[in-house]
């Protein structure tokens, strides 16, 4: 009759429901921006992606060595939306984010500018790792939108649309 097995000393292979302790604390810096135009209609859009996970949010992404913020934002809103001509109007403001990665605690800040989509505005392309890309009216934006920060800030990007005739 063959042995039983003697599960105990496998018991340390195995994960109790326990996630790995936290090793080390990582400060990833990115950007990205509102991005807006005016429909045929003159009325306010902007600009959002669809991430793999099917969650609504604005053109952003790490900030390259030597890059600034402002200049990472313009790259990635040309990489994630096919947008190369644009007017970068301004700082709005940064956001926090923060997450797991296995065993790191990943601390992420956002900057985030305004920016006014120039050219052909309905050539947009999505990247191949995102659900999609839409141009919505303010009000569906905020409603879609997945980050309550980034709704705020583009409830202050359309504030300063409208206070400085853009």
């Amino acid at each position: 009759m063959p042995k039983s097995p003697n599960f105990n000393s496998f018991k340390k292979f195995v994960a109790k429901g326990k996630k790995a302790s936290i090793q080390e604390i990582v400060r990833e810096p990115t950007a990205g921006g509102i991005v807006w135009r005016r429909n045929d209609a003159q009325q306010i859009e902007i600009l959002l992606i669809q991430d793999a996970k099917d969650r609504w949010t604005i053109p952003k992404g790490h900030i390259e060595e030597g890059e600034s913020a402002l200049q990472a934002a313009k790259r990635e809103i040309g990489e994630e939306a096919g947008l190369d001509q644009v007017d970068m109007q301004g700082w709005l403001g940064k956001i926090h984010f923060r997450y797991r990665r296995i065993d790191k605690l990943v601390l992420m800040t956002t900057q985030i500018y305004l920016v006014k989509a120039r050219g052909d505005t309905n050539a947009i392309k999505k990247e191949e790792w995102m659900n999609g890309i839409q141009w919505f009216s303010t009000a569906e934006a905020l409603d879609v939108i997945e980050y309550e920060d980034i709704g705020k800030l583009i409830l202050l990007g359309m504030k300063r649309i409208r206070q400085e005739n853009l």
